[in-house]
């Protein structure tokens, strides 16, 4: 690395890309204002160029900063999946672990989770299973698991306490160049039939009740159990859709094809949380629900907020 350059000082230009101000920085990293100021120029004299200009209200990106910058958020994402990965919980003492977890998590985080857990459970008989939120509410309510992470019902389960983790609110995926204008998103996506989840899955009940809320009607010509099948087909300009970040980021061989755009109209999000038995130790959930915050933020809204930057503030963790 250049002398110079500090993770700190990395930190800081990501905060000053996402910001625009120096106030706005501060704030975000925690440091002073002259400090942020110090870490800037620091940084700019150890790469040798003016990666931000200050003259601008709000600041803004040199030439050079933009190219700077895609390169210090990809190293700043390696670091804090390094270190959400380092984050060992002692579960050394449980005779058995059986966890339910959203089958949105399959393609990245699901492996590091259970990466994170085998080294702690030493003498513990593991399971681990993925499937849909409404499978998995099912089988916590008949005990099956000990802990689960799905989508919320908003409804309390008996004998289950649940752990808020994520806000993931819905978005309207499109094929690529279709709307003209967001302030036009529905006009312009006229000409195409709307794509729903099959109806026997949470999320499709989720939209049916917000558009209701909307009292907006749609033809009902596709019903779509597959995920990746249903952003094929918006990919293939055969319809839109409305899902979630989280599950435009796991469509990521479709990105080139699709556009995504926040609801023309007051939103809505669905909550993803973990749930624990009531009889269960309150340190273990508490413990994975810690560690999955980590690594959500890290392995998907990181990324997200990286391609959509609008999703700021709006996808994000739930502190617990």
């Amino acid at each position: 690395m250049l002398k110079g350059v500090t993770l700190r000082g990395l930190e800081v230009f990501e905060a000053l890309a996402a910001h625009g101000s120096v106030a706005a920085a501060a704030e975000a990293t925690g440091l002073s204002q002259p400090a942020v100021s110090q870490q800037l120029s620091n940084l700019e004299k150890a790469v040798g160029a003016t990666l931000i200009e200050r003259a601008r209200r709000p600041m803004r990106l040199t030439q050079a900063g933009r190219g700077f910058l895609a390169r210090a958020e990809t190293a700043l994402r390696e670091l804090r999946m390094a270190q959400s990965e380092l984050t060992v919980m002692d579960l050394s003492d449980l005779p058995s672990l059986d966890i339910g977890l959203i089958d949105d998590f399959d393609n990245d985080l699901t492996p590091r989770l259970v990466t994170i857990l085998a080294d702690s459970l030493t003498r513990c008989r593991f399971k681990l299973i993925t499937a849909p939120s409404r499978e998995i509410s099912r089988a916590m309510t008949d005990g099956v698991f000990h802990i689960a992470v799905a989508a919320s019902t908003g409804e309390m389960l008996n004998g289950v306490i649940e752990y808020p983790l994520v806000r993931d609110p819905f978005v309207v995926v499109a094929p690529r160049d279709m709307v003209r204008d967001p302030e036009t998103l529905l006009e312009d996506l006229a000409p195409l039939p709307f794509l729903r989840y099959a109806r026997d899955q949470l999320i499709s009940l989720q939209v049916e009740q917000l558009l209701s809320r909307q009292a907006l009607e749609f033809e009902d010509r596709f019903e779509i159990g597959s995920h990746l099948a249903l952003m094929a087909m918006v990919a293939r300009r055969i319809g839109w859709a409305i899902t979630t970040p989280l599950g435009y980021m796991r469509a990521a061989r479709f990105h080139d094809e699709l556009s995504c755009f926040p609801l023309p109209f007051p939103g809505a999000a669905r909550t993803i949380s973990l749930f624990a038995r009531s009889d269960f130790s309150a340190t273990v959930p508490l413990d994975v629900a810690q560690s999955m915050r980590r690594l959500v933020q890290g392995h998907m809204i990181d990324p997200a907020v990286g391609r959509l930057p609008w999703l700021a503030g709006e996808l994000r963790v739930i502190d617990g």
